[in-house]
Protein backbone atom coordinates (compact mmCIF):
# COMPACT_ATOMS: atom_id res chain seq x y z
CA UNK A 1 0.00 0.00 0.00
CA UNK A 2 1.34 3.39 -0.79
CA UNK A 3 -0.49 6.31 0.77
CA UNK A 4 -3.02 7.10 3.47
CA UNK A 5 -4.79 10.37 4.22
CA UNK A 6 -5.63 10.94 7.89
CA UNK A 7 -8.24 13.60 8.63
CA UNK A 8 -8.72 14.79 12.19
CA UNK A 9 -6.58 15.43 15.29
CA UNK A 10 -4.02 18.20 15.73
CA UNK A 11 -1.09 15.88 16.46
CA UNK A 12 -0.67 12.25 15.48
CA UNK A 13 2.21 11.31 17.75
CA UNK A 14 3.65 7.91 16.78
CA UNK A 15 0.69 6.90 14.61
CA UNK A 16 2.45 7.69 11.28
CA UNK A 17 5.46 5.53 12.16
CA UNK A 18 3.19 2.66 13.20
CA UNK A 19 1.27 2.98 9.93
CA UNK A 20 4.55 2.86 8.02
CA UNK A 21 5.31 -0.31 9.97
CA UNK A 22 2.23 -2.01 8.50
CA UNK A 23 2.97 -1.01 4.93
CA UNK A 24 2.00 2.62 4.26
CA UNK A 25 4.82 4.46 2.49
CA UNK A 26 3.21 7.91 2.72
CA UNK A 27 0.97 9.26 5.45
CA UNK A 28 -0.72 12.62 4.78
CA UNK A 29 -2.52 14.54 7.52
CA UNK A 30 -5.22 17.23 7.61
CA UNK A 31 -6.25 18.41 11.07
CA UNK A 32 -9.83 19.21 10.06
CA UNK A 33 -10.06 22.09 12.51
CA UNK A 34 -10.28 24.95 10.04
CA UNK A 35 -13.52 25.62 8.18
CA UNK A 36 -11.64 26.12 4.89
CA UNK A 37 -10.37 22.53 4.97
CA UNK A 38 -13.79 21.40 3.76
CA UNK A 39 -12.78 22.77 0.35
CA UNK A 40 -9.62 20.64 0.10
CA UNK A 41 -9.68 17.80 -2.39
CA UNK A 42 -8.48 14.27 -1.69
CA UNK A 43 -5.16 13.81 -3.54
CA UNK A 44 -5.52 11.40 -6.46
CA UNK A 45 -2.64 9.16 -5.32
CA UNK A 46 -4.25 8.37 -1.92
CA UNK A 47 -5.21 4.70 -1.51
CA UNK A 48 -7.17 4.99 1.74
CA UNK A 49 -8.78 7.76 3.84
CA UNK A 50 -8.85 7.43 7.62
CA UNK A 51 -11.15 9.78 9.55
CA UNK A 52 -10.46 10.24 13.26
CA UNK A 53 -14.02 10.70 14.44
CA UNK A 54 -13.37 12.30 17.80
CA UNK A 55 -11.48 15.24 16.25
CA UNK A 56 -13.46 16.28 13.17
CA UNK A 57 -16.55 18.33 12.48
CA UNK A 58 -19.60 16.66 11.01
CA UNK A 59 -19.70 18.72 7.82
CA UNK A 60 -16.11 17.82 6.88
CA UNK A 61 -16.80 14.15 7.55
CA UNK A 62 -19.83 14.22 5.25
CA UNK A 63 -17.93 15.98 2.46
CA UNK A 64 -15.01 13.53 2.76
CA UNK A 65 -17.30 10.54 2.53
CA UNK A 66 -18.91 11.91 -0.61
CA UNK A 67 -15.57 12.74 -2.27
CA UNK A 68 -14.03 9.38 -1.37
CA UNK A 69 -17.03 7.55 -2.85
CA UNK A 70 -16.84 9.64 -6.03
CA UNK A 71 -13.14 8.84 -6.41
CA UNK A 72 -13.55 5.18 -5.46
CA UNK A 73 -11.26 5.49 -2.43
CA UNK A 74 -12.03 3.35 0.64
CA UNK A 75 -12.74 5.31 3.82
CA UNK A 76 -12.36 4.12 7.44
CA UNK A 77 -13.47 5.69 10.70
CA UNK A 78 -11.64 5.32 14.01
CA UNK A 79 -10.92 7.04 17.29
CA UNK A 80 -7.45 8.47 17.86
CA UNK A 81 -5.94 5.38 19.44
CA UNK A 82 -3.65 2.89 17.75
CA UNK A 83 -5.90 -0.03 18.65
CA UNK A 84 -8.96 1.61 17.11
CA UNK A 85 -7.03 2.69 14.00
CA UNK A 86 -5.53 -0.77 13.45
CA UNK A 87 -8.92 -2.45 13.80
CA UNK A 88 -10.64 0.07 11.50
CA UNK A 89 -8.03 -0.32 8.78
CA UNK A 90 -8.22 -4.11 9.00
CA UNK A 91 -12.03 -4.11 8.91
CA UNK A 92 -12.14 -1.59 6.07
CA UNK A 93 -9.68 -3.59 4.01
CA UNK A 94 -11.47 -6.89 4.59
CA UNK A 95 -14.72 -5.30 3.39
CA UNK A 96 -12.97 -4.12 0.22
CA UNK A 97 -11.59 -7.46 -0.93
CA UNK A 98 -12.94 -10.11 1.44
CA UNK A 99 -9.59 -11.48 2.54
CA UNK A 100 -7.00 -9.65 4.59
CA UNK A 101 -4.13 -11.77 3.28
CA UNK A 102 -4.72 -11.02 -0.39
CA UNK A 103 -6.04 -7.46 -0.11
CA UNK A 104 -4.12 -5.01 -2.30
CA UNK A 105 -4.57 -2.33 0.36
CA UNK A 106 -3.32 -4.31 3.34
CA UNK A 107 0.07 -5.88 2.68
CA UNK A 108 2.62 -6.34 5.47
Amino acid sequence: MSSLLIVGADHLGKIPSKLEGIGFREVLHISGRKVQQVKKEIPTHVDLVLVLTDYINHNLSTVLKKRANEQGIPICYAKRSWCSIYQAIGKCQMEQCGQKDSCRYFQN
